[in-house]
């Protein structure tokens, strides 16, 4: 769905490059995520594919066709939610998603179904000025699903919600996912890399430190041990046992067997703890 080759970019004024030299591509029905901290050219680079900046360096196809090239048609079969919802605050959240449904050509989703599948059914008929930021973030997904598209942009899209409503939009982008359509997110939320993505890129300072599976990478910088807490003369102890083997070793055998086990899982890395041994950056 998405090729990119050695793009660079420089915003007028600027004097160095925000973008310096990625490469990266995403395939059809992929969940991929850039995740970085603010500043990291992860908006930079989706703005990019999504058309809105020009005057970049490199190779750039998204759906098999050239960015530089594509017309009108293009905007049939893409859906975006920006970071800072553009919505128009005098209007309600209904008279705002029938007013961007007119802007397609094609099928559209009916409105009503896209706010009660984010909980904002209620609030169809409140204007957005009285939305908290939460409800703009809903508002503003369910207006990148409008136009039923087959590659869908989202820029940080669980920015101000709720544990419910994060795995509601979650559970909705799983559910795209399922229906075949490609999904291409930024994010600074580990948490929610970790969740939804396919793979993930590491970008700081507009490079590419990184680019797999949030799966083969814990794996690959986590520690190969399990850690067995348990109570041993009504004190808790814990111990490390190597994961080669374990069937074999005797010393786990025996705890297992003869300790009540309070708690057992492998020492995977997390995301962050990976992104920070890349990079030396943290994800804020």
């Amino acid at each position: 769905m998405i090729q990119v080759k050695d793009l660079h970019f420089k915003y007028p004024g600027n004097s160095d490059n925000t973008i310096k030299g990625i490469s990266f591509s995403v395939d059809k029905g992929e969940v991929f995520g850039f995740l970085g901290p603010s500043g990291a050219g992860k908006s930079t680079t989706q703005k990019i594919l999504i058309g809105i900046l020009k005057k970049y360096a490199g190779i750039v196809s998204v759906m098999g066709q050239d960015i530089n090239t594509v017309k009108s048609d293009y905007y049939e079969s893409i859906g975006v939610a920006f970071e800072f919802p553009n919505l128009y605050s005098r209007f309600t959240a209904l008279e705002n998603l029938n007013f961007f449904k007119k802007l397609y050509d094609g099928e559209t989703e009916e409105p009503l179904d896209l706010l009660a599948m984010v909980g904002l059914e209620n609030d169809a008929n409140t204007r957005i000025a009285e939305f908290s930021k939460g409800m703009k973030t809903r508002l503003n997904f369910c207006r990148s699903l409008l136009n039923k598209p087959d590659l869908i942009f989202l820029d940080e899209p669980t920015t101000g919600l709720d544990p419910v409503n994060l795995r509601k939009i979650l559970d909705i982008i799983r559910s795209k996912k399922s229906d075949g359509r490609t999904i291409c997110l930024t994010t600074h939320d580990m948490h929610v890399a970790d969740t939804i993505c396919d793979r993930v890129a590491f970008i700081v300072e507009g490079k590419i430190a990184l680019t797999d599976s949030p799966r083969e990478l814990k794996l690959q910088h986590g520690q190969h041990v399990v850690r067995l807490e348990y109570r041993d003369n009504n004190v808790l102890a814990k111990a490390d046992f190597k994961l080669d083997g374990i069937g074999e070793n005797q010393d786990f055998l025996e705890t297992i067997r003869t300790k009540p086990i309070e708690t057992i899982h492998t020492q995977e890395a997390t995301l962050e703890d990976i992104f920070i041994k890349t990079t030396g950056r943290s994800l804020l």
